[in-house]
């Protein structure tokens, strides 16, 4: 595009949406208040037509216990803000297509509402596409069961149950927006869809999705500055994202958007962490500096993340090219993993009371839910992975996860290779990594990071039985790669020959099979297994489990899962919230892959984040 026609395009986005109030609340619901109008002015955003200058931080309520979502918006009060963005995530609504779950830690009208009753507003940013370092950016594995779906764009495929999702987005939250009485101000349609594609149209047919299902206060997309051109609609106000250079940044916004208040849509305080590389610290000074800047020009922000949380389950994501993410998602927020108060959050508070507006107040942070520790317990009990297998499916070749119904776990492929010398085994693609086994002992591992899927099998003097057990980290969360199917892909070929006659075991870690474990007294043995633990707690409290003598694997407290972990690092604990113990037996179950060398676990005072320990990686 010239940027004659840019700007041009641009004047008509600044006409589009100035002075927009909001109409009259449907008839389907109402909120829980007073309803407001909201407009974006000429230079202000006008909250019943006075300037309200936003100071806002991002919260997933998916990633804090239900039990502590209040203590945490509490936190983001006392630090200064007005508002929180919330990110809702697709596939956590609708894990099976048409089966929308909005209970739990999906409870997101719930997670409104006490930010309205804790006086903060809404930003909310429904998706359908989210990235946050989550598992496929929040796009439902069941998609790629369609082996050329194109996803983020027209394709019917996608679009038609994205507006099926955005249609229960609606009946859900439209009738908490502001102009219902609810708290909702704001919400964004896609995410940062500037860096994956161009397409306008798709943009529109998105933005209109939520007019339809009701949503009539004013919509915005977000994108770098730099990337803001590609699929800019002129009925869309546009966000920036950055982390430094407020100035830099707002002048190229203003480029493509001469008129409007300006809103920093993500200001990064830190950095989320992948597996085997250092913990990411913010720069607290450079940080409260650029903050200060907006703040003296009358912008909006949101800080991403004010509170980062963990990543409970197995929801983490998985950075491009292949770097998967920590659970722990900490992000050196100015509210720690566990709901802290940081130096970060000191400071920030500090800056904050200079700019309150007429009539806030600026009240004190709440407590630390309790705190406890308990000494080092022994994993007695052990199930191993290859005497807890469920029926088997039979195939030729193998497939993908995805193509037998499955979305997350861990996945067995098992066939017979007949005697033979040493010779190398190669599959077309392992995603992510593979365990080999040959008559039950491990004889290497598939490992995606490598550029080759290739391990070397010993010399066999008979038939042998071949086990390759698949474990998937999250899917890629941003960019073209996100449709990042798992498992083992076909051929398998050992000394050139493909191998066939197939057995396959999904094994899903959900509920149900961890329910149907059979433990026995723990043995020595080093093979891929599901370990117990029972831990006595005179109280319970918000504790880190110490995973250090843990290789890598999955750990579950009380049926709750808390996420991965994996010796190389950088965090080297879990966090367990109090709300998930009780007092007297708490049980803890580690998934254990590539075997522990001290399988105890005990209660820290404090997270490990920031610990390498590329000796214990798996040989390259």
């Amino acid at each position: 595009m010239s940027s004659a026609k840019l700007l041009r395009c641009s004047w008509l986005c600044a006409c589009a949406w100035l002075g927009a109030l909001s109409g009259p609340a449907p008839s389907f619901g109402a909120g829980t208040g007073t309803a407001h109008t909201f407009a974006i002015g000429a230079s202000d955003f006008l909250l019943d037509g006075q300037r309200l200058q936003i100071r806002c931080g991002e919260i997933h309520s998916s990633r804090v216990p239900r039990e502590y979502w209040r203590h945490r918006l509490k936190m983001a009060k006392a630090m200064g803000l007005n508002a929180v963005c919330a990110y809702l995530f697709w596939n956590q609504i609708e894990p099976r297509p048409g089966e929308f779950n909005w209970s739990g830690q999906a409870d997101a009208a719930e997670f409104c509402r006490i930010a309205q009753q804790e006086g903060l507003w809404v930003i909310l940013r429904p998706g359908p596409y989210s990235c946050a370092e989550w598992e496929m950016g929040g796009t439902p594995w069941w998609l790629l069961r369609e082996a050329d779906i194109r996803l983020r764009s027209s394709d019917p495929r996608y679009l038609g149950p994205a507006k099926a999702y955005l249609g229960a987005v609606g009946r859900m939250l439209a009738p908490l927006q502001v102009t219902h009485g609810g708290p909702i101000l704001m919400v964004q349609v896609e995410n940062e869809y500037g860096l994956y594609g161009d397409d306008a149209g798709y943009m529109g047919a998105i933005r209109q999705a939520l007019i339809d299902v009701g949503f009539d206060v004013p919509l915005f997309a977000c994108n770098p500055p730099s990337a803001m051109k590609n699929g800019l609609r002129a009925d869309l106000f546009q966000a920036a994202n950055f982390g430094s250079d407020p100035a830099g940044n707002f002048q190229k916004l203003r480029a493509l958007q001469p008129q409007g208040p300006l809103l920093c849509s993500e200001f990064y305080p830190g950095w989320f962490d992948t597996w085997g590389e250092p913990h990411h610290y913010g720069e607290t000074a450079r940080f409260l500096a650029d903050l200060k800047t907006m703040l003296d020009a009358g912008a909006s922000f949101s800080i991403y993340m004010v509170h980062g949380g963990t990543t409970f389950g197995l929801w983490s994501g998985c950075d491009r090219p292949f770097k998967p993410d920590t659970s722990s998602y900490d992000y050196d927020a100015p509210i720690s993993e566990a709901g802290w108060t940081t130096d970060k959050f000191q400071r920030t508070r500090e800056l904050l009371a200079r700019y309150l507006l007429p009539g806030e107040t600026l009240p004190e942070p709440p407590a630390r839910n309790p705190l406890i520790t308990f000494a080092p317990v022994a994993a007695t009990e052990a199930a191993p992975v290859l005497e807890n297998l469920p029926p088997a499916l039979a195939d030729d070749q193998p497939r993908s996860m995805e193509e037998y119904g499955q979305g997350y776990g861990c996945i067995l492929y098992r066939t017979t290779i007949p005697a033979g010398p040493a010779g190398a085994l190669e599959a077309a693609a392992v995603r992510d990594f593979g365990f080999v086994f040959v008559d039950g002992s491990r004889v290497g591992v598939f490992d995606r990071r490598t550029s080759a899927a290739m391990v070397r099998l010993p010399a066999r003097g008979g038939p042998s039985r071949l086990d390759i057990l698949v474990e998937p980290m999250g899917r890629i969360n941003f960019g073209a790669e996100m449709a990042d199917r798992k498992g083992l892909a076909a051929p398998v070929r050992l000394g050139g020959e493909t191998l066939t006659g197939w057995k396959v075991f999904p094994l899903p870690l959900d509920d149900g099979m961890l329910a149907g474990l059979k433990f026995k007294a723990a043995g020595r043995g080093g093979g891929p297994a599901f370990w117990h633990a029972s831990v006595g707690l005179g109280s319970p409290g918000d504790t880190f489990l110490d995973m250090r003598g843990w290789g890598k694997g999955v750990v579950w407290v009380n049926g709750h899962c808390l996420g991965r972990y994996w010796s190389i690092g950088p965090t080297q604990t879990a966090y367990a919230p109090g709300c998930w113990l009780r007092a007297g037996a708490n049980e803890v179950v580690v998934l254990d892959l590539s075997g522990p060398t001290d399988p105890v676990v005990a209660g820290l005072a404090a997270p490990i984040l920031d610990q390498l320990r590329p000796g214990l990686d798996f040989p390259k």
